[in-house]
């Protein structure tokens, strides 16, 4: 998609409080319907099934969902924008819930799993909305823009559940079964986050922030606008760390990414860009900590005899974790730098891993505290990384960039749950905690190294 230079005057910044708006209500709508799927559909695949084994891969083809569509999804932005993009993940959620009805219906669980593979597409269009709020983000304020969007799933992750009692009492007299209320509001859901992302999201930001970098020529005048304006001073730098190598303001083009050359593009600029390799190991190491203690913590629980309403307020008490801090989260990365909260994210993992992994038996308060550390750990490693990533590389290669990260993001979390599940069953939950420990100790280690010497291609 070709772009030409932004002649006309334009207010970024009321743009942008736009964008960020329409972002987190997209965000709120959508998050009700990806939890109330996540609550109802292990348990729905188990009656259906009548096997406890084939009802684990409920969760499993949703994880795999999302990691199938991140660079469709990627794709899609980079040729026609966020719009476009994040259309695509809402839609094939929204046929994905479709699906599960009808699966319902026939009493097909093998038709449900595949249904709940599109579903994943709503946590790809989630993931890919943060990535959004950075494109006409101020320089030093990328990882505070993203963190409100973030923290918009609170809301409809918190609600959702509470949603499915009252979606299954109205799916009956609608001549709907019960178990298929849910999946229904899951599709309403899905399509009012599209609705509101094609009305509300134009401009689209990224074409605009690759308008505003296209290069300036003595035969094509731009006007003086108020999104070109020099980098801020009190941007974080690399020595505090992480400068913006580009940014909506750079007046410097990258190449466009061209048809389906999504990963080439990605990796091409992941290899001439040290600082976003180690952005996007951060996001993986610390998504891949937080799912595979939180995945076993459930099991761990109902070993040592705790009821269902215990183990749902522990799970409670981590999503908070995971979202309510996460503003708080994204000023400090502005402030202090990417890579110092990242470290920090990196500190506070393992000591969440370590503390929940050490309770006694029965010691359900002190699984509770590792399990919040766990979740605010994982923020400030995702909100860090995300705007490092995106400030790392230039406007035209971040689409494809950001949707390799998700991608990664969602393998190694898939991935995790099973080694912690073989973990847990052959060694105990305490060895997990260990391991997670050593692990994420261990890149906190490579990445304080590698940020020290001196920046390199591969």
């Amino acid at each position: 998609m070709t772009t030409t230079p932004l002649k006309i005057p334009i207010d970024v910044s009321h743009v942008q409080r736009r964008v960020l708006i329409v972002l987190s209500a997209a965000q709120t709508v959508s998050g009700a319907g990806i939890a109330v799927g996540l609550a109802l559909s292990s348990l729905v695949v188990n009656r259906l099934s009548g096997s406890t084994v084939i009802s684990g891969f409920a969760g499993t083809a949703t994880v795999l969902g999302a990691a199938l569509l991140a660079l469709p999804t990627a794709r899609a932005a980079g040729r026609g924008g966020r719009r476009a993009g994040l259309t695509l993940a809402y839609a094939c959620a929204f046929v994905g819930s479709v699906i599960a009805v009808v699966a319902i219906a026939l009493a097909s669980w093998q038709l449900l799993l595949a249904g709940l593979v599109l579903v994943g597409g709503g946590s790809a269009g989630n993931l890919a909305a943060r990535y959004s709020a950075t494109d006409l983000a101020p320089p030093g304020h990328a990882a505070r823009h993203l963190s409100w969007v973030v923290w918009a799933s609170t809301v409809g992750t918190v609600a959702g559940p509470n949603l499915v009692e009252p979606a299954e009492a109205v799916a009956e007299p609608l001549g709907l079964s019960g178990a298929a209320g849910p999946f229904a509001l899951s599709a309403l859901t899905f399509a009012v986050t599209a609705l509101i992302i094609n009305v509300g999201l134009r401009p689209d930001p990224f074409i605009l922030a690759r308008r505003i970098a296209e290069p300036v020529t003595p035969l094509d005048p731009v006007t003086p606008l108020d999104p070109v304006t020099p980098l801020d001073p009190a941007a974080p730098s690399e020595s505090g760390t992480d400068a913006p190598a580009s940014g909506p303001r750079s007046r410097v083009a990258a190449a466009p990414d061209r048809g389906g050359r999504t990963l080439r593009t990605a990796w091409e600029a992941l290899r001439q860009a040290p600082q976003a390799r180690r952005a996007l190991a951060g996001i993986a190491i610390s998504h891949t900590a937080m799912v595979s203690v939180m995945s076993m913590t459930p099991v761990h629980l109902d070993h040592e005899g705790a009821s269902i309403s215990v183990i749902g307020i522990v799970i409670s008490v981590h999503i908070a974790g995971m979202y309510v801090l996460s503003p708080v989260v994204g000023w400090l990365a502005d402030r202090i730098g990417r890579r110092n909260v990242m470290l920090v994210g990196m500190g506070v993992l393992i000591c969440a891993a370590l503390l929940a992994g050490s309770a006694g038996h029965h010691d359900v308060p002190q699984v509770g505290a590792g399990l919040l550390l766990l979740g605010v750990g994982w923020s400030c490693g995702l909100v860090s990384g995300s705007a490092m990533l995106t400030e790392a590389v230039p406007i035209e290669r971040r689409p494809a960039v950001q949707g390799m990260s998700d991608l990664l993001m969602n393998v190694c979390g898939a991935t995790g749950t099973i080694l912690a599940g073989a973990i847990v069953g052959f060694a105990g939950y305490g060895v997990l905690g260990a391991a997670v420990a050593v692990a994420v100790g261990i890149f906190a280690v490579w990445i304080t190294v590698s940020s020290r010497r001196p920046a390199t291609a591969l």
